[in-house]
């Protein structure tokens, strides 16, 4: 595991040098910038972590030969989103209104940049690949802004979640169902998935696009004790009302499919932030779920 503060040289060197120490066979970028309103409020901090950030990791693998695969991850707010009542391809133009999606999109346009100039036949030799998967739900989060965190504070401290826009709707699934479609994209690529292949989708079936009043509500339901929610009424910033995404492409080239349907992944969820609460071992608890996903 390697990390490094990005928009420095110097820890850029630091990073190459400690990638070729290593000699890793695979790499997963995960690192970035990862809500949308902190985004708004830094877009230059933004687009320096997800965009910069993911040329410093590139090119430290380009110094790096024992690298395989790189699956760099980005995001579902990548597409240029009309808010169609369709889920987005792989193939659908990128875009983005606002700080977050534009520099995810950028990621993808830099990554694919990338793929074509510096790796592949001629170059690296590493397959470079990109996924695309958002709006996952499961224990450990706390970060400020999203919904599950949120309504977790909330509740733990007896208040009522207050919610910005409760008719979106969003592709929800829980984070080791994209995890594992990570595994089993990296795995693929160094089998020889092929070069015609860049980018991939990593989303639950249609049927668990749910509106955010939808996943909050049966959050309430699900932890008790008087917990509820409250609309906040004041102005907000652009977030897109609609967004799906088609994982055709994982599901007939990888073999993967979420096994965890929405109602199951809500289920652990609160499962995991209740036993956090009680003061149980999270660790054990946290790998007891992945046992319990693995063997699903």
């Amino acid at each position: 595991l390697i990390r490094s503060e990005t928009g420095d040289i110097r820890d850029a060197s630091r990073l190459q040098a400690a990638m070729v120490e290593a000699e890793p066979e695979v790499v997963l970028h995960l690192a970035a910038q990862a809500l949308v309103r902190p985004a708004r409020a830094h877009p230059v901090e933004t687009f320096s972590s997800n965009v910069m950030g993911t040329l410093e990791v590139l090119e430290a693998v380009r110094a790096t030969p024992s690298v395989k695969v790189v699956v760099v991850v980005t995001s579902d707010k990548v597409y240029d989103n009309h808010e169609w009542p369709w889920a987005y391809r792989e193939t659908d133009a990128l875009g983005g209104k606002e700080p977050y999606g534009a520099s995810k999109a950028c990621c993808e346009i830099a990554v694919q940049a990338w793929r074509h100039a510096y790796f592949g036949r001629g170059g690296h030799g590493a397959a470079l690949l990109s996924a695309r998967a958002g709006n996952v739900i499961g224990g450990g989060d706390w970060a400020e802004d999203r919904l599950i965190p949120d309504a977790m504070r909330a509740f733990i401290a007896g208040k009522p979640l207050v919610l910005r826009n409760p008719s979106a709707v969003r592709p929800w699934q829980h984070v080791l169902e994209p995890l594992i479609g990570y595994l089993a994209l990296a795995e693929a690529a160094d089998s020889g998935l092929g070069p015609d292949h860049g980018a991939f989708n990593f989303g639950p079936a249609s049927e668990d696009a749910r509106t955010v009043r939808e996943v909050v509500e049966a959050v309430v339901g699900r932890w008790g004790d008087g917990a509820g929610w409250v609309q906040d009424l004041a102005a907000q910033p652009y977030e897109a009302r609609l967004l799906e995404v088609d994982s055709g492409l994982a599901r007939s080239l990888l073999g993967w499919s979420p096994k965890w349907r929405l109602a199951e992944g809500l289920d652990r969820t609160v499962d995991w932030y209740k036993a956090w609460a009680a003061g149980a071992d999270m660790r054990a608890f946290t790998l007891e779920q992945a046992e319990a996903r693995l063997d699903g």
